[in-house]
């Protein structure tokens, strides 16, 4: 076919399927597995998967190749390429928010701007006008239903049309979205459409004349509603940074329509006007339309009288004109005021709407300032207000006294109030803003009012809603908060119409499925909002505080905080920059409000003195406007809430006005009350990008908005159910391929072959439904099956690749090789050429051949080319008679192949259907002989039977006659006096009953009080948590919240204790009416005892009054019998008895029936002669040996139906024992796949079956308290119709024996009663202290509620399967059920035939007898094989349990053998470090010893200089003065000597200062040395002693290690023998076990023998055995899962010895640190003393050691932390176990039940053998008690499949407690690590202070450097000493040089 090309209009509806029919893009998606992956750019990025490690998977992006590293959680699939583009999301197998915002990015870029999302159409703003809304496209769309065409506006709005013409059901259409986002224009574009459409000109085009002529219609309605929308726009819409034409309010269009479809009215609601637009504006944005074109479109005279300026003179119009582009404003004022003509607007109307706006504007100019010394305003220029006095025709001094002096009624005075500057430019504005809403209120009456066509009647309506959408800003205000109120509604409505539909396909379709009504979610949010009292909502407070004195709006958020501050849906910030902030969680998201004021918007006071004036205004128009001036909140109203007036005072204009809130709550409730009940049809506008560009589409705004819009909400419920749906021939043909064997060839309907294929597939149930007409999917399967039909299709298309290439290869090839043969043919023909061209013979060959009998050779070739074709021609017939011969030759082997095999096989059938006719003819003729002999037999046995039952009969009827008259004639003394002895013992039992019942008030009383004190603990602790932590009060509220339940039940329990104190009241009257009675008795004794005598002689005439007697005593028997009713009724316990009774009195009727026959025989037989007599004794011998008879035969049918069930029992134990293997099996498998989100749900089912169990125990509880009130009230009644018998007693003393009799019944019947209530009360208690401990256990369990809500929604669909595997139970139930009534038939059938066959039995009884001799060997020897197996199976179990067990314990001290080995390595570093440590220190010792030898040898050295020095001036100054005192004649030189003697004398002096300074450094050297010295040798002894200790610490560590190491080696040597044990002993049991199955299986053989002969009699009681074996398996269940959870709990507790361990090593670790710290903090103070130049350095590292203090102390207090959660963890395992010890005791406790149960059966089974005894059918009494059996048997059933229900639930919260426990240790586990590696960085830190030391040594090192330097100073010194000596030696050889000369 060719494919037509679209047209322009239709590219932009219709996709192009090209690219998803594509191969390659399939076959991409396939190979690359690609996903979605989040991007902050583009929302989400296209990649495919790499590699999965665990949680993370490394993608690589499709855009630029760049591999990243993701979350699995954070992943998104992505939908197969048949999906892209999809019209409608819904039907996307992955629904996620990247596949949603894909299809609608890919259908933009497109250019296709309309998308279905279920419900929903999604409309994204193209920013540019599209050829898609022409007649021609309306014409496309009318008439056609929703998936006939693509996508589209006038798709809705034709479905919306039509839906209401057929369904006769109004309609509305919802268009919500942000600013910008295209709504007013499809708003446009539905009305549109409908005036097309539904245009009543089509139906009237002759009234049309009549209409144009009337006086108030100018146009048609279907103008006119298009009209109405321009003047809408011009006075309601604005430009904004979004919109150049945003609709600044939301409207509600209501179109009416006829009978016939046409269009008859039209109504337009408004909602939320943003009037205070019309006083200020943001920066390029414009106030409402109508102000700009008023002003550039009005002109001459009207602008003159409007009184108008140009733009720039307005102060209301801000920025001056701004042009909004593509639109001319005087233009579109000429537009507007057309639509006001068509309307039908008179000019009047129209100059006096620009004269309000005109007036608006001049209010902006009005001009208010502040006098000099005072607040009070003045207007010093009014020309502005006298402009806006003209406009209003207003008096302009009483303007300027109502703005300036306003008068306020204060009281019952009126006083004119000074108004401040800002108060009169408030009432301004606020002026301003009422009087334009005023004015647009009217012109929207004003157009409905020409809408409103009253000539045709409205049959139906549709309504087009546009409202703004969900708003976030930064600052949200009282508006926003009203728009996502409306937001909330709409998506309410939304959810539930969503809800509704699904709801009513997939009842269309027949499918099961759990109804979630999704409206219920967003209930708590509107009930925030709009709740009106308890508590009250948000809009309700605000509306009160409006009438508070001295309200703010920070008392506003006080009191909201105050009352709501524990609702979910509210939130205040924690971080609080202003008081008036708070914050509510929509469904879009969390939206934080600010309420500064609110409390002015709600009330939107005015100047009540100008609004007087303006509703007596004389401008007509002016007045009409503010007529009801009088209602709003004048300024008396706000000066109240500024002064503190007593709120008596406001209260006087309550009713005076609303609220902004309660109106819009009133206007919202009435708009959804009318889209409730409409059919609402919903679309949602997009708004693409801010920059209003075409084409670019911004990913994170989009997503933002189908979030807010509620898309993201909707496709959330349509994940829930089954949202991909197939029409079953679409399924078939897509999908056949994937199941091609499965469907057999020719025709099958559509839902057969689903089901085939879906059976073939092997999909989970869960996950599809299949329907009448369609294949319902959950997200997700379809590209599961696009993935395995891509597989199977490319597995196809290579196998079909590979044969087409292999066929042209091997032609080709084939091709290549004849070339190849024809090559070499040229080539040889060619070489022979070459060879014979110039060969001279060759040549005369060539040329002699053609003259060589040319003429003949042609003929010949002629005649021999005829005979060829000849030839040919017979050679072709011949081949094809040849294979046609061939052909036929075939088909008649193969035919005769066929026949030869039917042929065998008809003759093997032949032989069997012999063998089985031989058969079946030998087994006919023997039970042909069986059968003849069987009813020969029973005719002779019947015969008899009937025979004897005539004769016993008879004999039996005449017996009990005799005995009667005899027993009521001798005892009925006797009977009187046992009568009196019973009813005093019954005086004692009732005193006895009111006993117990005082007790069981003490009881009740104590309980009373114990609950009391409880509710005191809990208040107690409760108020020391609030003294604790005021963080903690919203636990403390739920505290109190329970302690309110608790007083409630306490207050249950009291009124329980009041009803029991009345019930003790009517016992105590009771008990003294039966006294009263008892005297009466007494008194009636005494009588009696008169009238026996009378009785005596009377007897004849009683005889005679026989008749009447009977007839009296059987009315009596009824009595009793429904008295006997009656009690049965209340004793719940054994209904199986009731049913058996019953039968038995109707059989006891029959009896008496047969008695009174007999009597009447009797009468007439009375004068009988002796023979007769003697026949009576015969008969009575002969009864009484067929008693005897009966009587054995009895016991031996109870004995073999005993043995009977014993051998069953023994089956059904083999085949339980088979049943817990598979269930174990079967628990394995469920547990290795239910996870984490199973037990989550099961906790959640557990917590609400609590709630209910707990409800279920008040609700028996309060039955039981009934029950014992109507016991007491049938107890009274029992009791005088006791008394009314005893008095009948006195008039029939013949039938008083059988009467007290049945009072002796009735009265152990009682005391069986009282001992049931007695029982009954106990149980009561015992549910009160279960109530008490689920009280408990819902204070527990409420903490975990909270986390559990998150999980419920990804739960559901568990859920679902649960339902579905607990529908499969049921229909197995019911099979059950089916099973029992058939064999409760067959049982019927059989005990009719148990009459005939009793001969038979007698006469089986032989042949029984020895079978059962055999069987009970064989049995014994079974039993014992059994028992020897049950024994080897439980030592296996157990061997496997030690097994497990030891495998626990070889791993757990793996894990130790690791952790030793990482604290040997620990050890061994620090040991290292140690000896590091040592050695450097005992360097740093040694070389502080040579420095101090060095200095020692250097103070010896400057001290012998010193010493050598003194020596040498000594010797001087004797020279000196010897040759001062020499007195020589050499008196030149004694002027030299001097001087030189005074220089001399100064150098002296000098060193003498010079020696003394060095003297004193020598003494500071030697102060420093000892010092040094002192230190050294303390330091010494501490590192000596310090070596010591870490020695003998390090050698004792090693031994404790060494010591561990030969233990653990030892434990291990144990686990591998013991493991060698186990193996052997394991296999040695494998082997017993083959042997004993052996054994078995041969038991099992000579078993089956023996019961094919008792078959026939075990048969029927086998299905009612198995039902109480299930019940019995299902209990070893429980206990096997009980054990389970105490071998969890071992483990737990293992675990927490580990973990004990583990904070033991913690706490060595820490007692190390400290000992280091210790021993650095020693060091340092050792290294510091000395060190005074060191001080600061030591200041700064004893801060860094009490940093380490203060952070070890944490550590500290971070270890308690553990050990207190250790503790808890503890206590939790040790509630557990307790919990679990409660839930064997309650297994015991049904254990006991049953037990009791069983004792109970036995009773009955007793009464059941003398009701056969009594009415000797023995037969017919043994099937009542099977059918009671049964009955008992299903009763047990249900009661022990509930009780293993419940200890299911109860070990599977155990398992969950247990779980949660594990993951608290694991918590504390890593908490632990965290803590080990806190001490690792501790021990870093301290690492750290060890090199600060070591850089303060080397500080030490400087120090003795400059020592050194100090050295070599004083070793230069010494060498100036030495020059000094020298020079004076000099000296002193010139001195002594001179004299030499002299002399």
């Amino acid at each position: 076919m060719s494919k037509k090309a679209l047209s322009e209009e239709e590219k932009f509806l219709y996709l192009d399927k090209d690219f998803i029919n594509s191969p390659v893009a399939q076959a991409d998606w396939a190979a690359k597995k690609l996903v979605w992956v989040p991007s902050e750019k583009n929302g989400f990025d296209a990649a495919s998967i790499q590699e999965e490690h665990g949680e993370d998977v490394l993608v690589v992006l499709a855009d630029n190749a760049k591999k990243v590293t993701i979350n699995k959680d954070d992943i998104q699939r992505m939908n197969p390429p048949k999906f892209s583009k999809v019209e409608d999301m819904a039907e996307l197998t992955h629904l996620n928010e990247a596949s949603v915002l894909h299809n609608l990015r890919e259908r933009y870029f497109s250019g296709l701007i309309y998308t279905y999302s279920g419900l929903f159409c999604v409309v994204v703003n193209p920013y540019k006008m599209l050829p898609i809304y022409s007649e021609k496209i309306i014409e496309m769309y009318k008439g056609k239903k929703r998936h006939e065409v693509p996508p589209h506006i006038y798709s809705i709005s034709d479905n919306a049309y039509r839906n209401m013409m057929q369904n006769r059901e109004d309609q509305s259409i919802l268009c919500t979205g942000e600013s910008g986002a295209g709504k007013t224009e499809n708003t446009k574009k539905v009305i549109q459409y409908l005036a097309v459409v539904a245009s009543s000109t089509k139906g009237k085009k002759d009234t049309s004349a009549q209409q144009a002529g009337s006086s108030w219609l100018f146009g048609e309605l279907e103008k006119q509603l298009l009209q109405a929308n321009p003047i809408l726009e011009a006075f309601g819409n604005a430009k904004t940074i979004k919109n150049d034409n945003s609709s600044r309010f939301g409207k509600f269009i209501r179109i009416n329509f006829d009978v016939t479809g046409y269009i008859v009215g039209a109504n337009i609601e408004t909602y939320l006007l943003e009037k205070s637009r019309c006083i200020r504006q943001a920066k390029t944005e414009r106030a409402f339309h109508i102000f700009y074109y008023m002003v550039a479109g009005v002109k001459g005279k009207l602008q003159e009288d409007l009184l108008l300026e140009g733009f720039n003179k307005y102060r209301f119009l801000m920025e001056g004109h701004v042009q909004v582009p593509g639109n001319q404003d005087d233009d579109m004022y000429e537009e507007t005021m057309e639509a006001m003509s068509i309307m039908g607007f008179t000019d009047e109307e129209r100059t006096d709407i620009l004269k309000v706006v005109s007036s608006v504007l001049q209010l902006g100019n009005i001009e208010f300032k502040k006098e000099r010394n005072q607040e009070q305003a003045t207007m010093p220029d009014n020309t502005a207000a006298q402009k806006w006095c003209h406009l209003q025709s207003v008096n302009i001094i009483d303007f300027t006294k109502a703005m300036l002096t306003p008068r306020i009624k204060v009281g019952r005075e009126v006083v004119q109030k000074a108004q401040t500057k800002e108060q009169a430019d408030f009432s301004v504005e606020a002026l301003a803003k009422a009087m334009y809403e005023r004015l647009f209120r009217w012109i929207l009456s004003r157009v409905n009012r020409a809408l409103d066509k009253t000539k045709r009647q409205g049959a139906s309506f549709l309504g087009i809603l546009d409202i703004a959408g969900f708003e976030i800003f930064e600052d949200n205000s009282f508006e926003q908060l009203c728009i996502n109120y409306t937001n909330e509604r709409l998506q309410q409505l939304f959810n539930h119409t969503m809800f509704i539909l699904e709801q009513e396909e997939y009842q269309r379709e027949g499918i099961e499925w759990n109804f979630i009504d999704f409206g219920l979610d967003l209930q708590p949010c509107i009930e925030l909002i709009e709740r009106p009292n308890n508590p009250p909502g948000i809009l309700a407070l605000l509306d009160e505080e409006c009438w508070f004195p001295k309200a703010t709006d920070v008392s506003f958020v006080e009191k909201l905080t105050n009352t709501q501050g524990n609702h979910t849906k509210f939130s205040k910030p924690k971080q609080l920059k202003e008081k008036t902030l708070f914050s509510v969680l929509h469904y879009a998201g969390k939206v934080d409000y600010n309420a500064a004021a609110w409390l002015t918007k709600n009330m939107d006071p005015l100047n009540d003195n100008v609004t007087t004036l303006l509703s007596n205004s004389s401008n007509p128009f002016i007045s009409e406007l503010w007529r009801d001036g009088d209602r709003v909140v004048g300024l008396d109203t706000m000066a109240k809430m500024s002064d503190s007036s007593m709120p008596s005072a406001t209260k006087t204009k309550k009713g005076m006005f609303r609220t902004v809130g309660q109106l819009y709550k009133e206007s919202l409730t009435k708009l959804m009350t009318t889209l409730h009940n409409t059919q609402p049809n919903f679309v949602r506008c997009i708004i693409p990008n801010h920059e209003k560009r075409a084409g670019k589409l911004d990913a994170n705004l989009v997503l933002e908005q189908l979030r807010c819009n509620g898309v993201l909400e909707g496709i959330r419920i349509c994940r829930q159910g089954f949202p991909n749906r197939i029409m079953f021939q679409e399924f078939r043909q897509r999908y056949e391929i994937l199941a091609a064997s499965s469907i057999p060839k020719g025709f099958m309907d559509g839902k057969q072959a689903c089901c085939l294929m879906m059976n073939h597939l092997d999909l989970d149930p869960n996950l599809f439904r299949i329907g009448q007409s369609k294949v319902f999917f959950r997200t997700g399967v379809l590209a599961q099956l696009e993935e395995e039909r891509d597989l199977k299709i490319t597995v196809i298309i290579i196998a079909f690749q590979s044969q087409a290439r292999g066929f042209l290869a091997r032609k080709a090839f084939a091709k290549r090789q004849q070339q190849l043969t024809a090559m070499k043919v040229i080539q040889r023909n060619c070489a022979a050429y070459l060879k014979l061209r110039n060969w001279q013979w060759w040549r005369l060959f060539t040329k002699v051949k053609p003259l060589l009998q040319v003429t003949r050779q042609e003929e010949e070739m002629g005649a021999k080319e005829d005979e060829l074709k000849r030839v040919q021609e017979a050679a072709q017939r011949y081949e094809v008679e040849l294979k046609d011969i061939s052909l036929k030759q075939t088909q008649l082997v193969d035919e005769r192949n066929q026949l030869q095999e039917q042929l065998q096989a008809e003759t093997e059938l032949y032989a069997e259907a012999e063998e089985m006719r031989v058969r079946l003819s030998s087994k006919k003729q023997e039970l042909e002989e069986i059968l003849h002999e069987m009813e020969a037999r029973l005719e002779e046995e019947e015969d008899r039977s009937i025979l004897l039952h005539e004769e016993k009969k008879k004999m039996s009827s005449q017996i009990q006659d005799l005995e009667e008259h005899l027993e009521e004639e001798e005892d009925a003394r006797q009977k009187l006096q046992l009568e009196k002895v019973t009813c005093e013992g019954k005086v004692k039992k009732l005193e006895d009953d009111i006993l117990i019942m005082d007790d069981q008030n003490m009881k009740l009383q104590k309980e009373r009080k114990m609950l009391e004190e409880r509710s005191a603990d809990l208040s107690s602790n409760l108020a020391e948590e609030e003294e604790k932590s005021k963080n903690l009060t919203k636990l403390k509220n739920k505290h109190e919240s329970m302690i309110s339940e608790l007083e409630v039940r306490l207050k249950k329990e009291e009124k329980g204790r009041q009803e029991l104190d009345k019930a003790k009241r009517k016992l105590e009257a009771e008990s003294n009416d039966m006294q009263e009675q008892l005297a009466d008795l007494h008194a009636q004794i005494a009588e009696l005892k008169a009238q026996l005598a009378k009785k005596e002689e009377e007897l004849q005439n009683a005889l005679a009054r026989l008749e009447d007697e009977a007839a009296q005593k059987n009315n009596a028997l009824k009595k009793i019998r429904e008295l006997e009713g009656h009690i049965s009724d209340l004793q719940e316990d054994v209904e199986s008895e009731r049913a058996a009774r019953n039968k038995a009195e109707k059989m006891k009727r029959d009896l008496g029936e047969e008695l009174e026959a007999l009597k009447s025989e009797l009468e007439d037989t009375l004068d009988s002669t002796a023979t007769q007599q003697e026949l009576r004794a015969k008969r009575e011998q002969e009864v009484t040996v067929l008693k005897r008879a009966m009587e054995e035969e009895g016991r031996n049918h109870e004995a073999q139906v005993q043995e009977m069930r014993q051998k069953h029992t023994q089956a059904f134990e083999e085949l339980t024992e088979q049943l817990e293997q598979s269930k174990r099996v079967k628990s394995n498998l469920e547990k290795a796949k239910q996870g984490l989100e199973k037990e989550t749900s099961e906790l959640h089912i557990e917590i609400r079956s609590l709630a209910q169990s707990k409800q279920d125990g008040e609700n028996k509880r309060k039955k039981l308290e009934g029950q014992l009130v109507d016991l007491q009230s049938r107890f009274t009644e029992g009791e005088r119709q006791k008394a009314e018998l005893t008095e009948r007693v006195s008039k029939f003393t013949v039938e008083l024996e059988s009467v007290t009799n049945l009072l002796n019944e009735a009265e152990g019947k009682n005391n069986k009663l009282s001992k049931d209530v007695a029982s009954l009360t106990s149980q009561v208690h015992d549910s009160q202290e279960l109530l008490a401990e689920e009280t408990r256990q819902k204070l527990q369990f409420s903490t975990k509620l909270r986390q559990m809500e998150d999980d419920r929604n990804s739960l559901q669909e568990q859920l679902d399967e649960e339902s579905e595997a607990k529908r499969n139970v049921e229909r197995h139930v019911s099979t059950l059920n089916i099973q029992l009534s058939d064999f409760k038939k067959k049982v019927e059938e059989m005990s009719g035939n148990v009459e005939q066959l009793e001969e038979n039995k007698k006469r089986l009884q032989r042949d029984l007898e020895a079978s059962n001799t055999q069987y009970e060997e064989k049995a014994a020897a079974y039993d014992k094989m059994e028992k020897t197996k049950h024994r080897l199976q439980q030592e296996l179990e157990d061997v496997l349990m030690d097994l497990d067990s030891q495998r626990q314990v070889v791993s757990n001290l793996e894990k130790k053998q690791k952790k030793f080995d990482q604290m040997l390595a620990e050890e061994k570093m620090i040991s290292s470090k140690y000896a590091d440590e040592r050695d450097r220190a005992e360097a740093e010792a040694r070389e502080k010893e040579t420095k101090a030898l060095s200095l020692a040898r250097a103070l010896e050295e400057s001290q012998d200089g010193r010493e050598e020095l003194e020596r040498i001036n000594r010797t001087l100054k004797a020279e000196m003065e010897d040759l001062v005192s020499s007195k020589d004649d050499v008196g030149k030189s004694v002027h030299e000597l001097e001087k030189s003697k005074r220089g001399l004398d100064a150098q002296v002096e000098e060193m003498k200062t010079q020696l003394e300074e060095l003297e004193d450094e020598l003494q500071a050297a030697e102060d420093a040395k000892l010092r040094l010295e002192v230190n050294m040798q303390a330091m010494k002894a501490q590192f000596e002693r310090d070596l010591l200790g870490r020695d003998e610490q390090g050698e004792d560590k090693k031994r404790q290690l060494i010591k561990q190491v030969r233990e653990m080696e030892t434990e291990l040597e144990d686990e591998r023998k013991q493991k060698t044990i186990m193996a052997a002993a394991k296999k040695k049991m494998e082997g017993d076990l083959k042997d004993l199955e052996d054994q078995i299986e041969t038991s099992n053989k000579g078993r089956d023998e023996a019961i094919k002969q008792l078959r026939k009699i075990q048969a029927q009681m086998k299905d009612y055995q198995r039902e109480l074996d299930d019940a019995r398996a299902g209990r070893e269940d429980v206990l096997a899962t009980a054990k389970e959870s105490e071998r969890k709990a071992k483990s737990l507790e293992a675990e927490l010895m580990q973990m004990q361990e583990d904070l033991a090593s913690a706490e060595r670790g820490k007692k190390q640190a400290e000992a280091e710290r210790d021993e650095l903090a020693d060091e340092l103070s050792s290294n510091t003393s000395g060190k005074s130049a060191l001080a600061d350095e030591k200041r700064r590292l004893e801060a860094k050691i009490s940093q380490l203090e203060e952070e070890l102390e944490e550590e500290q207090g971070n270890m308690e932390m553990i050990n207190d959660r250790l503790r808890k963890s503890t206590q939790q395992v040790d509630q557990l176990t307790n919990e679990l010890q409660s839930e064997r005791t309650t297994s015991q406790k049904n254990e006991s039940a049953r037990q009791q149960m069983e004792r109970q059966n036995k009773e009955l089974k007793a009464k059941l053998q003398e009701m056969e005894n009594q009415v000797k059918s023995k037969f017919k009494s043994s099937i009542t008690a099977l059918e009671a059996k049964v009955a008992q048997l299903e009763e047990q059933l249900e009661q022990e499949s509930r009780d293993k229900q419940n200890t299911a639930k109860a070990v599977r919260q155990k398992e969950k407690k247990l779980k949660d426990v594990l993951i608290q240790v694991e918590d504390e586990r890593k908490q632990a690590e965290q803590y080990k590696d806190q001490a690792d960085k501790s021990n870093s830190r301290v690492k750290q202070l060890k090199r600060q030391l070591e850089e303060s040594e080397e500080e030490s090192q400087r120090i003795t450097a400059a020592r050194r330097k100090l050295q070599r100073e004083l070793e230069e010194a010494t060498e100036a000493n030495d020059a000094m000596t020298r020079e004076v030696n000099t000296l002193k050889n010139k001195l002594r040089g001179n004299p030499e000369p002299a002399q």
